[in-house]
């Protein structure tokens, strides 16, 4: 899935009514209720800033980040197990992408591991996505484990938390350069990696994502990985392998935000509207 290999997973065959008088009577039928997680409107801070100078910025940070990290000899090789294993749990996840950002449709999707023993996994604006080494080694993530982190990490961007955060920034501090931001300052990119990303946007390094954006990422996340045929109940044992790794103290990747035991309840709160999504996909 690198920028040579897009994935095209949104090619559906054309469906066409038999009966002209077909849209009339399902107008008339009572709106079905949606399946899944519940979550509000995108904010309207994120009309601010246009999404494809976020996207575009996101991508060249991130290309940027893919040639520090080759330099380095810490970008895994497209053979490496691990590597293939995230691909192959991202060409499940990426296709329920669509129901939640339509944009989505037009992300040229990227999956990339890079050697570092900091437990940190992001997904970029348009789909850039990268995991570490540390999140998979030290927490001995199962399949189902690391499709919920990739699938919280893949709700932040098609929730567009990252391009909420600059609108609010610009009207709080005014036009910023978008810089490290994204590198650093919201994905907690490792800065043995991003020094020159980091530097070019000093100024904007305090922007991180909300409580309501981790807590709406958990729950967006956990209905992505459901639809893909994932546990979602295995964002319990992840949740308690988060813990404790970081001393019940929130893990690096979200670092001023809590975990834990409310996390936990949030997801088991919502188990019942995921678990028929997933024993579907099961078939």
């Amino acid at each position: 899935m690198s920028k040579r290999e897009p994935l095209n997973l949104w090619r559906q065959p054309r469906r066409w009514l038999v009966c002209g008088l077909l849209p009339l009577a399902l107008l008339a039928l009572p709106a079905q209720a949606r399946e899944g997680v519940e979550v509000g409107k995108n904010s309207a801070f994120s009309k601010l800033v246009p999404a494809e100078e976020v996207e575009s910025s996101a991508g060249q940070q991130y290309s940027q980040l893919l040639a520090q990290a080759r330099a380095k000899n810490a970008l895994a090789p497209r053979e490496h197990p691990q590597l293939q294993r995230l691909r192959a749990i991202a060409r499940k996840i990426i296709p329920q992408a669509l129901a939640w950002n339509p944009r989505a449709r037009d992300w040229q999707w990227e999956v990339n591991l890079i050697a570092s023993s900091q437990v940190n996994a992001f997904c970029m604006p348009g789909g850039k996505i990268a995991f570490y080494t540390g999140i998979l080694d030290k927490l001995q993530l199962s399949d189902d484990e690391v499709a919920m982190v990739m699938g919280h990490e893949v709700a932040h961007a098609l929730r567009e938390h990252a391009r909420e955060r600059m609108g609010k920034s610009a009207v709080t501090h005014g036009a910023a350069r978008i810089g490290g931001v994204l590198a650093a300052g919201i994905f907690g990119i490792d800065p043995r990696l991003t020094d020159s990303l980091a530097r070019g946007g000093a100024n904007l390094l305090t922007l991180e994502f909300s409580r309501e954006d981790e807590s709406e990422a958990d729950l967006v996340g956990m209905e992505l990985a459901a639809r893909a045929g994932y546990d979602p109940r295995s964002g319990v044992t992840l949740w308690q392998k988060m813990s404790a790794a970081n001393k019940g103290g929130p893990p690096q990747w979200l670092s001023t935000h809590p975990s834990g035991k409310t996390r936990i309840a949030d997801i088991e709160k919502n188990l019942p509207r995921v678990l028929p999504l997933y024993e579907r996909a099961k078939k």
